[in-house]
């Protein structure tokens, strides 16, 4: 199919209304304004963004237009009550206030949740819609309805739940969305129904809105889409109550990409919008204050990561051995990993990734690879931890200035009780650095060893201290590798800088605060390095 014979598939992003559900989430009203333009500039037709009247941050959001340049700023709510008019209805009346430029309005469409959570019959529900969607299109504002429960409702009674939507369809919806509340559909189901919806209501006005109870939100969407619907509801990184929602970051890619689909639809995205995915993914799990998800599709860490050398082989010779897309295509990159598993492929593969070039045939390419097979052996895993092994190669291969050295380092833990007589535990390090032959002592206090000293350490490194401001110790991992008290134990630490960029250093020790220490001096040495730091 020509490209300009190809269908229009909507994507609606619900992140800031349905994603805010999720468990331990609360956007602030800033953080709604971030994450909706980062939505608008990823090209996204509807942003959700929230439901007006139903709390103060919401209301507030919705006092002002974020000012889109491509998506519709869009509310939720509900339909009228039963028993008064449109006109009437406060909640109606809250949405029409709002900036909004579409409305979204559930309604319900199970008989069964007609019958107990609204305590009404199903035809004063089917007035509840009808009018609702008049009411919506009158203000000149573009009215949708999602179908809460509608896939359950459909196996219970099919004739109800077909009435519900041909009432918003019939009454100018825009949009009839059909939604499965409860995430337990699978993808067979869903497009089988679907393809009885369009008979009745045309695909061009068919939205799916997808829960991921059962892992299926994304095939569910997409099954969705096969049989007729043209607009698609998720989330960014499918987040969303319970098990979350359809996940926009892997559909949008699979939407694009993949030739069933891309030959037959097209959405309001670019090929340039789709090559800032992953940092729009990544970005978000930064406002949320989480790791980013390494196995994410698409857009993780390890999404295009090898870690046998046979592999890494082939994948140097022709990358779609085991690749099934160009990794740069959504902002990401091959990562060939090196491990004791590793050959000299991942080894060339790496160190050309980093700017280090060395031909297959130099020696000193064995004992790097000598070096690493070693060092995992007693405890070391640099393919979690590339930016200690970047460290190491360079080392080996090249060089790296010693921007400064630890004379000493001391970390003191108390256990008292404190005048509230509350059992506290605090911890003090106190390290000694030299940089330039001056020696600066500071020190640090924290909720534990590993704390304290990391703030000791970047509390001063005389000229370099510009470079780690922005330095910030985001996650801290360890792992015990062998049993008793006197293990060892392996430390594997997370560094973020103000510029959203993650990286991974590595330490191992008999002594979890000594291999604490190694990453933590990794981290800051790395960044030195990268950010062109002045060697002594």
């Amino acid at each position: 199919m020509s490209e300009d014979k190809r269908e229009r598939l909507y994507l609606f992003d619900t992140t800031l209304r349905d994603g805010a559900q999720t468990s331990g989430v609360d956007f602030s009203v800033e953080e709604k304004a971030v994450i909706a333009r980062m939505l608008d500039d990823l090209g996204v037709d509807y942003v959700e963004g929230g439901y007006p009247g139903a709390n103060p941050v919401d209301t507030e959001f919705f006092s002002s237009c974020p000012g889109f340049k491509r998506a519709t700023f869009t509310a939720f709510g509900m339909t009228k009550r039963a028993g008064r008019s449109a006109a009437n209805d406060p909640g109606l009346a809250g949405l029409f206030d709002s900036k909004a430029k579409a409305i979204c309005l559930v309604a319900k469409s199970w008989d069964y949740h007609v019958d107990v959570a609204l305590g009404i019959t199903n035809e004063e529900n089917l007035e509840s819609i009808s009018e609702s969607v008049t009411a919506v299109a009158e203000r000149g504002l573009e009215p949708m309805i999602d179908c809460e429960h509608f896939f359950d409702g459909y196996k219970s009674n099919p004739e109800y739940a077909l009435a519900c939507a041909k009432a918003a369809y019939d009454s100018g919806a825009r949009w009839v969305v059909l939604c499965d509340t409860n995430g337990g559909t699978l993808p067979d189901e869903v497009e089988a129904i679907v393809t009885e919806v369009v008979k009745h209501v045309p695909g061009t006005h068919l939205g799916i809105h997808a829960h991921n109870d059962t892992e299926h939100a994304v095939a569910n969407s997409l099954a969705a889409v096969r049989a007729g619907a043209r607009q698609i509801q998720g989330t960014l990184n499918g987040i969303g109550e319970r098990c979350g929602n359809a996940n926009l970051v892997s559909l949008i890619p699979t939407l694009l990409l993949k030739p069933g689909y891309a030959e037959r639809f097209e959405t309001g995205m670019t090929t340039e919008d789709l090559g800032s995915l992953s940092h729009v993914s990544h970005n978000f799990d930064e406002i949320l204050n989480r790791a980013p998800d390494r196995q994410a599709p698409y857009v993780g860490d390890s999404a295009f990561a090898t870690k046998a050398g046979i592999h890494a082989s082939a994948i140097l010779k022709e990358p779609e051995t085991y690749e099934h897309i160009v990794p740069e295509c959504v902002g990401n990159r091959r990562r060939v990993l090196v491990s004791d598993q590793a050959g000299k492929s991942n080894l060339l593969a790496e160190l050309q990734r980093v700017g280090l070039k060395v031909e297959k045939d130099d020696p000193r390419l064995g004992r790097l690879l000598d070096e690493v097979k070693e060092r995992e052996a007693i405890g070391y895993a640099y393919e979690a931890a590339d930016v200690s092994f970047e460290l190491l190669a360079r080392r080996m291969l090249d060089s790296v200035p010693e921007f400064f050295r630890v004379e000493s380092f001391r970390v003191l833990v108390e256990r008292r009780y404190n005048a509230l007589g509350n059992l506290v535990t605090a911890s003090e390090a106190t390290v000694k650095v030299t940089v330039d032959d001056e020696t600066m002592i500071s020190v640090g206090e924290g909720n534990g060893p590993v704390n304290a000293l990391d703030v000791a350490l970047r509390k001063d490194l005389g000229k370099y201290q510009p470079y780690i401001d922005d330095l910030e110790l985001v996650d801290f991992k360890v792992r015990i590798l062998n049993g008793g008290t006197s293990a060892t134990t392996r430390v594997l630490v997370e560094s973020a800088d103000g510029e959203g960029r993650r990286w991974f250093t590595v330490g191992v020790s008999p002594n979890i605060v000594d291999a604490s220490f190694q990453a933590l001096i990794d981290s800051v040495t790395y960044k030195l390095l990268r950010d062109g730091a002045p060697a002594p």
